[in-house]
């Protein structure tokens, strides 16, 4: 899987954006939707899935595994899943484009299957380091043929019975988190994983949801210990898949900062472990109401209000990071229209995502006139007080989606038009941004 040729395009100051609109489903849950209904016995459906190119790969994955993955005329997708246990071997590769998350979820999968997989992906993600979760994965009696610096290509070949492992998490990450459990369904025993800080725990409830055995325990300093039974057996389910709030995040900012805007993002997933952005925009001024508070399957629900406000710069606590971690390329686009300095810190997982989140985006910033300071571990922001961004410049988006939509955004707010070298990568992960954003503008905006 590749991507499209480089697709360049200006952006410049927008009128108000007004309206309702709702956003794909979410990614996370997408993912895992797909990969657990796979290893089910019988029937599950889904609706609501991200159709993204990140999404789309992992369907071919669990085809390619033995799956019977398929989208219904009606845009329900319906998945016969082989039992865990039952993964086949590949005839070929495994081409994973660019997706971060199922690539390491799917490393522990295989990790207790006898099968043996490649993994193979765009540019990009062979750039992204996959030690992480291949040293917990090695404990189980998994073996990795990797790449140097553990990048892919690598090879998977996977141990059954594997050996269950306790680990203790050095960094948050819900993929290392959910990779070593999912490694844990087909082994013997008891896997547990300790986590310090809590990390979106989308995998925890689905496991559960599905029929394993999982218990949570939470000690008085706020570490988790999470424990899952092994030789599980899952039971089909009709799954909806909530709003995307990493998707919405980018609209939740464009009405903040666009003067005028008043908008409604629909049917947007608000589980604890991913809501810090609304939480942090809020306590920098935002106008931001929640609507219609509900459950959707196991997961909180809530239609997001939105109106144009002033903001204002604050130290962003470190600690929230985890919950909002792919949120920051948009939030120091918030901070730069803000009145006065917005610091962050603790954001070094933010180095290796799709790019180098922290210098991708200082570069940017600097290209549009923005005053940013990289640190170590963030960014330190001085905003425009709600004037203008100067714009003018050009950005290179590094094959990196959530670079691209932040720029899109700032393109919006901008006096000159800025540039962005590529904007096919917004594919991956938020395919209707452009239509999106044309029925917020009430008027045309050409789609890649």
């Amino acid at each position: 899987m590749s991507h499209a040729a480089p697709v360049s395009r200006s952006f410049s100051a927008s009128g108000p954006l007004r309206g309702r609109v709702r956003v794909p489903g979410d990614k996370s849950i997408s993912h895992r939707s797909l990969m657990f209904s796979a290893l089910a016995v019988g029937e599950s459906r889904i609706s609501g899935l991200l159709e993204g190119e990140d999404v789309l790969a992992t369907a071919a994955a669990m085809r390619a595994m033995g799956a019977d993955v398929a989208r219904g005329d009606d845009g329900i997708w319906t998945v016969h899943g082989v039992g865990v246990g039952g993964l086949l071997q590949p005839r070929t590769a495994l081409d994973m484009g660019n997706s971060g998350t199922s690539t390491r979820l799917l490393m522990g999968l295989v990790a207790s299957h006898p099968i043996t997989v490649t993994f193979t992906g765009d540019a990009s993600l062979s750039a992204r380091p996959m030690n992480r979760v291949i040293d917990p994965l090695s404990r189980t009696g998994a073996a990795f043929t990797a790449s140097p610096g553990g990048r892919l290509p690598l090879m998977v070949r996977g141990l059954c019975p594997a050996v269950p492992i306790e680990y203790r998490l050095p960094v948050a990450s819900a993929q290392v988190k959910s990779a070593i459990l999912l490694a844990g369904l087909n082994t013997p025993g008891i896997t547990r994983v300790i986590e310090p800080v809590p990390t979106r725990d989308h995998s925890e409830r689905m496991l559960v949801g599905f029929g394993a055995k999982l218990d949570v325990e939470t000690e008085s300093d706020g570490t988790r210990i999470i424990s899952l039974h092994g030789e599980a057996e899952f039971r089909p389910q009709v799954i909806d898949v909530p709003g995307d709030p990493s998707s919405a995040g980018f609209l939740i900012v464009a009405a903040l900062i666009v003067p005028g805007s008043d908008v409604v993002v629909e049917n947007v997933g608000l589980n604890p472990t991913r809501a810090g952005l609304i939480e942090i925009l809020r306590a920098m001024g935002g106008d931001i109401t929640l609507l219609d508070e509900r459950i959707v399957g196991g997961e909180p629900v809530a239609d997001v209000a939105v109106r144009h406000s002033s903001l204002t710069g604050i130290e962003v606590p470190p600690e929230i990071a985890p919950s909002m971690i792919d949120e920051f390329p948009i939030l120091f686009i918030a901070a730069a229209c803000a009145q006065g300095q917005t610091v962050t810190r603790g954001l070094d997982e933010l180095r290796v995502k799709e790019s180098d989140r922290i210098s991708v985006m200082a570069e940017g910033l600097a290209a549009i006139g923005v005053i940013a300071t990289e640190t170590p571990d963030g960014l330190i922001i001085q905003g425009s007080g709600g004037d203008p961004l100067p714009g003018g410049g050009t950005i290179a988006s590094r094959l990196d989606h959530r670079i691209a939509m932040s720029f899109v955004i700032a393109g919006l707010v901008s006096k000159s038009a800025l540039t962005i070298d590529d904007i096919a990568p917004i594919a991956t992960s938020f395919p209707d941004f452009f239509s999106l954003v044309e029925i917020l503008q009430n008027r045309v905006v050409q789609t890649p």
